[in-house]
């Protein structure tokens, strides 16, 4: 095994897990009886062993959404906060633009694995998705498409895999 692989395998070995997350929906149409998005965040959630500690329903103004990402982000049990919605290209997709003031530390390694993943799966759409992630403190925000294939391959293939270690590595001072 090279060292690199080595040294990921022992950061994972040593990163937190059973973490609290907060779940935000950005939408002018979904409640939360229909929001199958953000249950589908939270089931995959809780079947990876974290624990949803709040899950919202903010309509697409990027004060509200700001205004309920700061509330997450200042309850000291909240170590990740994963909004879904308003990250595509239409005039009222405001979540990126509303999340960026608030983040520390882009990702960028994040949305472009993850149109890379979804290119695989829908083909040139997936250049539409403005998703993101960052830190802010030592809190990691995800910025996702509403859509439930979306939320599961970001969820499976890159969020949840890494969610512990980004966590970890953004303690570190």
């Amino acid at each position: 095994m090279s060292d690199e692989l080595e040294s990921v395998h022992r950061h994972h070995r040593t990163a937190p897990g059973n973490l609290a997350v907060g779940v935000l929906t950005v939408s002018d149409t979904r409640t939360l009886e229909d929001d199958t998005g953000g249950a589908l965040v939270a089931q995959l959630l809780e079947g990876a062993g974290h624990r949803v500690v709040g899950r919202k329903i903010v309509k697409d103004e990027a004060e509200e959404i700001r205004a309920a990402v700061e509330e997450l982000l200042a309850s000291a049990d909240i170590q990740a906060v994963i909004l879904t919605g308003g990250t595509g290209v239409a005039p009222r997709d405001v979540t990126p633009e509303a999340i960026a003031p608030l983040l520390d530390r882009e990702l960028p390694g994040f949305g472009e694995l993850f149109r890379m993943l979804s290119y695989e799966e829908i083909g040139a759409a997936a250049l539409l998705s403005r998703a993101t992630a960052g830190l802010s403190g030592d809190c990691v925000v995800f910025a996702l498409p509403g859509s439930r294939g979306a939320i599961r391959t970001a969820l499976e293939k890159l969020i949840l895999p890494e969610l512990g270690h980004l966590v970890g590595e953004g303690r570190k001072r």
